[in-house]
């Protein structure tokens, strides 16, 4: 019996689909809890504000800076690592580094001790998306590879929309009742205990990746007249820099397109506070809703679309489908904080949430392929690196920023988000237009060295 896919031509194996999938679910349900550790801090801007006693500004440094330092930095040697050992074990342990970081911001009294805590967060993080991709794109062959890979970013919308939806109901219900009150640490604010009640459960979740097998590599390409197992950094480097036209535009062009998605994280449910006076509760329960509809359908259809298009022949299947999806955000991102009403600018959150799913799936199943093996988490680390630079630092920051300096006057935020996501877009089309025909060129070249 064949409990494998196999190309006829190669004779490559690749694991038993049922069991793929399951690894697809667990490292799903890790980008899950991932996100909702790091999107929780969202729901609570006001409290925390109120408690802590500080500005916008030092706020986003918070949401974007804090968590960003060490995710993006330490992304390159972590992904190093994963293309040379075990990607399981590289998981397992970030995971509970993070659901404890996360559990440590509720024990944080003041503006350093959160923004240290929320450092140890990102470290924990960066160990995950190297590693599942790397993983992924060895459970599956390249005409089927978009679909896990897109089920896999559904961790994002699942996590985000989470967050929103149950974290409003926990944040509902601790507000609720009377303050925590620990042995030693003595009396918790209430958006403390929030984060105890968030970051443990994770663990369960390292746990599970005991499950998990290693696969066998596939796709590796030779340096000279052999295959290495491990190619040098310098190697890495040069590989990328020579296929620079493809790897910049893509980059920058994510980078850009996550500058508005998480600047919409961090400031729409402030935005509905402070503009429409909407409580936590109600924001978090609107706006998760939309995102765990719509997320998912957004990327479900463009990782269909792409592995569709790519079965048809065309090279650039992948990119075509994130442009797409840049198309449909780009306007609905700039109209959602401009509507009249905020029952007008949920509804306007359905598109901008389809439009931003689409590309954060299949831009990533585009790059993988057109990456070597030997190098899929080293690229995907700086990939990563370089969105991150640019989406979550400045993304929540520049939105601030406006606000705090521009403006001057915090019920402008509505006004902040339009101008950073329409500047934001026109840059992001711009690049990822650009980056179709050199695209094409690197699909034609992998697919001369693949393996299935």
């Amino acid at each position: 019996m064949n409990d494998g896919s196999e190309n006829e031509s190669t004779g490559t194996r690749y694991p038993d689909p049922g069991y793929a999938w399951y690894v697809v679910v667990i490292l799903t349900i890790a980008y899950v809890f991932s996100f909702l550790d790091r999107q929780i801090l969202n729901l609570l801007v006001e409290p925390i504000r109120a408690d802590l006693g500080i500005s916008d500004t030092q706020m986003s440094l918070l949401q974007g800076l804090a968590f960003g330092i060490f995710y993006t930095l330490l992304g390159i040697p972590i992904g190093r690592l994963a293309d040379r050992r075990s990607r399981r074990a590289i998981i397992a342990t970030g995971i509970t580094i993070w659901c404890l970081m996360t559990a440590a911001c509720g024990l944080a009294r003041n503006f350093v001790q959160l923004f240290i805590a929320r450092v140890g967060i990102g470290v924990g993080e960066a160990t995950l998306n190297p590693s599942a991709y790397s993983l992924i794109s060895d459970y599956f062959p390249r005409k089927n590879r978009a679909r896990p890979l897109s089920f896999y970013n559904m961790g994002v919308s699942l996590g985000a929309g989470i967050a929103m939806v149950l974290g409003g109901q926990i944040i509902a219900w601790v507000f609720s009742r009377p303050p925590l009150e620990l042995p030693v640490v003595g009396e918790l604010f209430q958006w403390q205990t929030v984060f105890l009640l968030v970051g443990l459960p994770g663990l369960l979740v390292a746990v599970l990746m005991i499950t998990v097998r290693e696969p066998k590599r596939q796709d590796r390409i030779a340096l000279g007249d052999t295959v290495e197992d491990e190619i040098p950094i310098r190697e890495v480097a040069r590989f990328l820099w020579e296929r620079k036209s493809t790897y910049l535009t893509l980059f920058i062009g994510m980078s850009v397109v996550t500058i508005i998605g998480y600047g919409y994280f961090s400031w729409i449910p402030a935005m509905f506070i402070r503009t429409w006076g909407w409580s936590i509760s109600q924001i978090a329960f609107a706006y998760g809703l939309v995102i765990l509809i719509f997320g998912p359908l957004g990327i479900n259809f463009g990782g269909w679309l792409a592995d569709r298009w790519y079965r048809k022949g065309r090279r650039a299947a992948h990119m075509r489908v994130t442009l797409i999806g840049a198309l449909i955000t780009v306007p609905s991102s700039v109209l959602v904080p401009l509507m009249p009403t905020p029952e007008l600018a949920v509804v306007m959150l359905a598109p901008a949430t389809i439009g931003a799913a689409i590309p954060t799936a299949t831009a990533g199943a585009a790059l993988m392929m057109i990456v070597p093996n030997q190098m899929r988490a080293q690229t995907t680390a700086i990939y990563y690196f370089v969105i991150n630079v640019l989406g979550l630092t400045i993304g929540p920051l520049a939105i601030a920023l406006v606000t705090d300096r521009v403006f001057m006057d915090e019920s402008m935020l509505r006004y902040s988000i339009a101008i950073v996501s329409g500047g934001a877009g026109i840059a992001a089309l711009g690049f990822l237009f650009a980056n179709i025909k050199y695209y094409r060129q690197s699909v034609i070249e992998a697919d001369a060295w693949s393996t299935d």
